[in-house]
């Protein structure tokens, strides 16, 4: 949206729906990105859709109504970018319907998320809607230096290239939550991620079940260019030691199918979480 100033001069304003595909969203939090928004990203227009506060049982509405709302956002011609307000679960049972619908409009846009975000994310990179990017959400405000966070997400929407994971370099790239692309190898909605640097983070799982996921996970990353770890955090504490840190498994299982293990990622469900355009980044090292 261009805006005319005084002088002559014009400017865009970026305008960015919020929608909740997966859990809903606290008023508090609602207002509090709002409210940072308006105080240092003039240039930004957030939208938060009504649907982000609804709620069905464990999710932010029913499929049909987190569908809905994910569709008026993605095919409004009238907003940049869509940004998913929080992670939890959801996003996979409404994914598959959403990119079938999507329009050209759908294909202007940025999407950004994390976390069971991760399911629309491979979605729509493996059917070339848009850019999505691994990003900061609103419901980080709630978390310890969230502030920081949203931050980061809202500067690279103004064209801030300073939050990007800082490893990234000329080979194209994705980040998921390590669980969330478990869930997706095999499924409709993975993308082919030959010569893709894949990051991987986790939170709140036993390394038992970080080994059992990689079991699985590394078996669909033949012809990778690498993985990266980000960090694996809330270990719960087990009956019994299993033996290995998360490094540890990470590169036992790459080892076991000849995938460079590259080392860690600045990535994680943390306030420190940094951001990765899916493919390219624009700003990265090399670029």
């Amino acid at each position: 949206l261009a805006m005319t100033q005084p002088g002559g001069y014009t400017w865009t304003m970026i305008r960015v729906a919020v929608c909740a595909p997966s859990t809903p969203l606290k008023a508090e939090s609602i207002g509090r990105v709002r409210d940072l928004a308006c105080s240092e990203f003039p240039g930004i227009e957030l939208h938060f859709h009504p649907q982000c506060e609804a709620s069905e049982g464990h999710f932010a509405g029913s499929d049909e109504q987190r569908l809905t709302a994910l569709l008026e956002c993605a095919n409004d011609p009238l907003f940049d970018a869509v940004w998913f307000a929080r992670g939890g679960y959801g996003a996979g049972r409404v994914a598959e319907a959403a990119l079938a619908a999507m329009s050209h409009a759908a294909t202007q846009k940025s999407y950004l998320g994390y976390s069971d975000a991760g399911y629309l994310l491979a979605g729509l990179y493996r059917a070339q809607i848009g850019r999505p990017v691994h990003a900061p959400m609103p419901m980080d405000m709630a978390r310890d230096g969230g502030e920081a966070a949203v931050r980061r997400a809202l500067a690279w929407l103004a064209g801030d290239m300073s939050g990007l994971e800082p490893s990234l370099d000329e080979r194209p790239t994705v980040a998921f939550n390590l669980m969330t692309l478990a869930m997706v190898c095999g499924t409709p909605l993975m993308p082919g991620l030959a010569r893709h640097v894949v990051m991987l983070e986790e939170v709140s799982e036993h390394l038992y079940a970080v080994d059992r996921l990689f079991f699985h996970v590394s078996a669909h990353l033949g012809g990778i260019a690498g993985l990266r770890l980000g960090r694996v955090g809330d270990v719960p504490e087990n009956d019994r030691l299993f033996g290995s840190d998360a490094q540890s498994i990470a590169r036992y299982w790459c080892e076991r199918h000849t995938i460079p293990f590259l080392g860690s990622a600045d990535i994680g469900h943390d306030s420190a979480n940094k951001i990765v355009p899916f493919g390219v980044a624009s700003g990265a090292k090399g670029q």
